[in-house]
């Protein structure tokens, strides 16, 4: 083989693995239903990390057994619970109606890919203010499971 048709090859490769790596969030956001989650903040800006938030679900807090005994791949069904959308009991198998998360389960902590939201230096100051004053996160969801956070705005009023 010449050169280029290495370097072409080598680029395909990369081009492909960045497209396996980013499709889950991908796919949520182009295909993907809204749904209102509420959320809370874990973790307050990092100067070492870069500007983004850590969020917590008080809605998926509660999706596992308090014995451990489900790790691996969960799925936690969403229910409606007036302006915004809870997570329910998680399960191991896909369930057959209903929008659901497909997450990552570590025994005692439940990960759906929606725990971070990045921002810029001074939208992640505002977005701290906003989360401890009552906000939710708008995420879409793909028909898979696969999720991704659009935005974090102020909790809707009544």
């Amino acid at each position: 083989m010449n050169r280029r048709t290495l370097v072409a090859a080598a680029t395909a490769v990369q081009l492909g693995l960045v497209g396996v790596a980013v499709w889950e969030p991908l796919s949520a956001r182009l295909t993907g239903e809204e749904y209102l989650l509420a959320v809370e903040p874990v973790d307050p800006i990092d100067p070492f990390r870069g500007a983004y938030v850590t969020l917590g679900y008080p809605g998926l807090a509660d999706v596992l057994p308090d014995d451990g005994s489900l790790t691996g791949p969960v799925f936690v069904p969403l229910e409606e619970a007036g302006d915004v959308w809870e997570g329910r009991r998680a399960v191991q198998d896909r369930p057959d109606s209903g929008p659901y998360l497909r997450c990552a389960s570590e025994g005692w902590r439940v990960r759906c890919g929606i725990e971070s939201f990045f921002a810029s230096q001074d939208r992640a100051r505002e977005l701290e203010q906003q989360l401890r004053d009552g906000a939710v996160a708008r995420i879409t969801v793909d028909g898979r499971g696969n999720a991704a956070v659009v935005a974090v705005e102020p909790a809707p009023t009544r």
